[in-house]
């Protein structure tokens, strides 16, 4: 049984990255949809697409430049165990505007940069740069 999805998505992200793996694929779920949308907006990946059948699947392109990948670092803030909350103006900065978090909030999941934009705070799921 999986504790926590969004955790086990960032590490297949991360040890496919090192092992340099063109594509991976992982159970479908709206959340990781919808982090893996952000991922491909922002240029971390490059293609994000859901795949019918009697099993969803979320197939995940990845991104490198020729041998480097696109990810350097992507890491969990707020863990099942640890909920991590910020008000819009306390949204956090990474790599002082190089890298940026994901974040969940009322009106869904946005970058921080665009949730501290239009004033609404939010549960910080992880940060990338």
């Amino acid at each position: 049984m999986m504790t926590d999805p969004i955790a086990d998505m960032l590490t297949r992200i991360r040890n496919a990255q090192k092992a340099r793996k063109p594509v991976i694929e992982l159970p479908f779920a709206k959340v990781k949809f919808m982090i893996g949308k952000i991922l491909s907006t922002n240029g971390y990946v490059d293609e994000v697409t859901k795949v019918e059948g009697p099993k969803p699947t979320l197939t995940i392109v990845l991104k490198y430049h020729g041998k480097v990948p696109a990810i350097t670092s992507i890491d969990r803030e707020s863990k099942p165990g640890h909920r991590v909350y910020r008000k819009a103006e306390e949204m956090p900065s990474v790599l002082n505007g190089f890298g940026m978090a994901i974040v969940s909030t009322s009106q869904g999941m946005m970058t921080a940069k665009e949730a501290k934009e239009k004033g609404i705070g939010g549960e910080v799921i992880c940060s990338v740069y």
